[in-house]
């Protein structure tokens, strides 16, 4: 069904185009932007670490062998903490890899060569682009069926991916949203627990997680407009505006939902010891790093924290 051919042909690419330092600031042209044609690993590392420096080798020897299938960038978390911050990575060596601008694959701790290189190998499967026999086209149309709200026809494709690469992070990941919006936060919950251990640290399952975390919250909310009209009569009454945040969100109004917590913050951000900025976090980690509403809600939350 899908046909995953191995990496591109042509020539070997310079190893400096293939491997470089890269820090929070140069992070979205080094990453996201550069992940829309090819796949890119990011090493998140420390001067301090041991395992970091047997890892890092390993890492490069490999993704030089793909021959530009693949890129890699390393990125030092002491010099530059912020993206190893908002990906809430807890300890190094840390690897994500992105492509078209999403992280796709990842794992913490060393490992040994012969897993290195099946990771890679896994990556430059998609870097065949047009030609990994409609997997990218697969993935795309999956996400469009469940963002018009048609997770039938979701849940689908990605059962069909799953059926052909068991351990394709973002379809599995895929499957589980379906079951969130369909409010089945049971068998949801069972499925991430269930996750195959190759994929229990993939940073999509971290990002549905908290996303089914949010949902079985948001179901308990009150109705919208009950809530917005005690806020009307209350604008300080930062719990219904909380709770009206959470019933936003549970009616698919992301937009709305983060800036009724961004005006919380506005009001009072130490309100429930942070509780709004908190759950800003929860839902930055659900949207995912790259997802335009996060970029944006951060870019509001710190110009209020700082100002």
């Amino acid at each position: 069904m899908f046909n995953m051919p191995g990496a591109p042909g042509g020539g070997p690419k310079p190893a400096a185009d293939l491997i470089k330092d890269t820090s929070d600031r140069a992070f979205m042209a080094d990453v996201i932007e550069a992940s829309r044609t090819v796949p890119v690993i990011v090493d998140f590392w420390a001067p301090w670490c041991g395992p970091c420096k047997q890892l890092g080798p390993l890492l490069e020897k490999t993704v030089k062998a793909a021959k530009g299938a693949v890129k890699m960038v390393k990125i030092n978390i002491d010099e530059n903490p912020q993206v190893a911050g908002q990906l809430r990575i807890q300890s190094i060596p840390a690897v994500y890899a992105f492509f078209q601008g999403r992280p796709v694959d990842g794992f913490v701790g060393a490992q040994q060569e012969s897993q290195i290189k099946q990771f890679v190998d896994r990556l430059a499967k998609l870097s065949g682009g047009a030609d990994d026999g409609g997997l990218q086209e697969a993935l795309d149309a999956a996400a469009q069926a469940l963002e018009a709200g048609d997770a039938a026809t979701a849940s689908e494709i990605y059962s069909q991916i799953l059926g052909v690469e068991p351990t394709n992070a973002a379809a599995y990941a895929g499957l589980v949203r379906c079951l969130v919006t369909a409010q089945d936060f049971a068998r949801a919950r069972e499925m991430l627990d269930g996750a195959p251990p190759e994929l229990a640290k993939a940073p999509e399952l971290a990002a549905v997680r908290s996303a089914l975390d949010l949902a079985e919250q948001s179901a308990a909310a009150g109705p919208v407009p009950e809530l917005m009209d005690r806020i009307a009569r209350n604008p300080d009454d930062h719990q219904t505006r909380f709770d009206l945040a959470m019933a936003l969100y549970a009616g698919n109004k992301r937009d709305a939902a983060v800036e009724e917590l961004l005006e919380i913050v506005r009001r009072d951000r130490e309100w429930n010891d942070q509780q709004a900025r908190k759950q800003l976090v929860k839902f930055f980690e659900a949207f995912g790093p790259t997802d335009k509403l996060t970029v944006m809600a951060r870019r509001k939350l710190s110009s209020i924290l700082f100002s």
